[in-house]
């Protein structure tokens, strides 16, 4: 097989990369299989505790599909048996809920789905390790686990803050580099991707390749993509994150949410734009560098035509002011209503409410002090006849009409539907 130039082969590898240990290895590993044609295998694992996969998750699967696209052998961990652990790492506490084989099971196949939109998985090999760690005896994981100190599990950031702190670190958390770093023996890894808290893991797999007379792995270690917060990691949880599988639209309004400060990350990390044109892009609009990144990720996932509709569509709603196509409708029972809102009773009988129960009620607002000050604001709107009229009083009733449009500030926006 022939491979790139190992020059052009490291300029790829290195962008968007924080940390190669060790750095100095990694030269020779790519000369060396450039001589003998012979692939280096690249290791990505994946434990398969949830199925949603969001743009962290596709930092390292990105580096993957280069190393694909160099001549390199993917291969994909599938971690059905340390997803029943559960990763420690980053985590001031253990992990409250346990999946099932099952379970586990049922997100690996979704997993591999979404991974297949940006790795090409015809060209990849898919290891489960329960496959090899199934058929270990008690005796197998105790020889095993004497391979490792407790000072060793201890220079970990995650076990040592929680050692400090008197909070519990169970057994079968120290498990799981343990068993993250024999995948690295039995797959004969000569590449490992990850983040950079996979530090240790990485290095003990390197300790135990050494020990079983094979060629050490290098760790490539991509930074953490952080949220659409602009402060911490990306994830769902945090309600931060923009997830692959959700439509260009929803993705085109959240990477309009992208803080200016992140921009040049999400552009190293995500695109393949020149980093010279990413200056020159940086250096212009705001807007404009948003929706030229949110298009380049967007058509990666579905395809240039969606990424334009989706820009053509925000540009036309959120941007111009126009009312979106999709508008969703909230039914309200007046009856329902009066009985919790007793003093609104006889408002209620003539089909009117106040603006600010009724932006509560319909879910526009978390609370009426909320949405009387989005009322002074001037950020308050009811539409009928898709003509709108401000909502300047927030003391004064509405009067509710079927199909009547009410919208709270620049992006929500409800259609009523009343019952009696």
């Amino acid at each position: 097989m022939t491979f790139p130039p190992v020059d052009e082969q490291l300029a790829i590898i290195r962008r968007g990369i924080e940390k190669i240990v060790p750095e100095e290895e990694l030269a020779v590993r790519l000369t060396k299989s450039r001589e003998t044609g012979q692939p280096l295998r690249v290791k990505y694992g994946i434990d398969p505790t949830g199925i949603d996969v969001h743009l962290g998750h596709t930092v390292p699967l990105r580096k993957l599909r280069q190393f694909q696209e160099l001549g390199h052998q993917a291969v994909i961990i599938i971690g059905n048996y340390t997803a029943l652990v559960g990763d420690p790492s980053g985590r001031d506490q253990a992990r409250s809920k346990k999946l099932t084989a099952e379970e586990v099971e049922a997100n690996a196949q979704d997993y591999l789905a979404q991974v297949g939109k940006v790795v090409d998985m015809s060209r990849a090999e898919v290891h489960r390790n329960g496959d090899w760690f199934g058929k270990m005896s008690f005796a197998d994981v105790i020889h095993l686990c004497g391979k490792v100190t407790v000072a060793q599990m201890l220079t970990r950031d995650d076990f040592a803050k929680r050692y400090s702190a008197g909070s519990p670190i169970f057994m079968h958390e120290c498990l799981y580099p343990i068993m993250q770093a024999w995948d690295s023996v039995v797959i004969k890894s000569d590449i490992e991707l990850g983040g950079t808290e996979q530090l240790y893991s990485f290095m003990l797999a390197r300790d135990l390749q050494r020990d079983q007379g094979l060629s050490q792995q290098i760790g490539v270690m991509s930074p953490i993509l952080v949220g659409l917060d602009g402060e911490r990691r990306m994830g769902k949880s945090l309600g931060n994150y923009i997830g692959i599988a959700e439509s260009p639209y929803e993705m085109m309004k959240k990477f309009m949410q992208v803080p200016d400060s992140v921009m040049k990350m999400y552009f190293e990390l995500l695109t393949a734009v020149s980093l010279t044109e990413v200056e020159s892009i940086l250096a212009g609009h705001p807007k404009q560098a948003k929706t030229r990144l949110a298009k380049e990720v967007i058509a990666g996932f579905h395809s240039a035509e969606a990424a334009d509709e989706a820009a053509e569509r925000w540009q036309r709603e959120v941007s111009g002011g126009e009312l979106p196509a999709d508008i969703p409708t909230v039914t309200l029972s007046l009856s329902a209503l009066a009985t919790q809102l007793p003093q609104c009773a006889a408002d209620l009988a003539e089909r009117r409410l106040s603006a600010p129960q009724l932006l509560k009620a319909m879910g526009l607002s978390p609370s009426t002090s909320e949405a009387s000050r989005l009322i002074g604001q001037g950020g308050v709107s009811v539409y009928r006849d898709n003509q709108p009229t401000p909502v300047t009083d927030p003391k004064l009733p509405v009067s509710l009409e079927e199909n009547m449009l009410v919208k709270a500030g620049k992006k929500k926006i409800a259609r009523l539907s009343l019952q009696p």
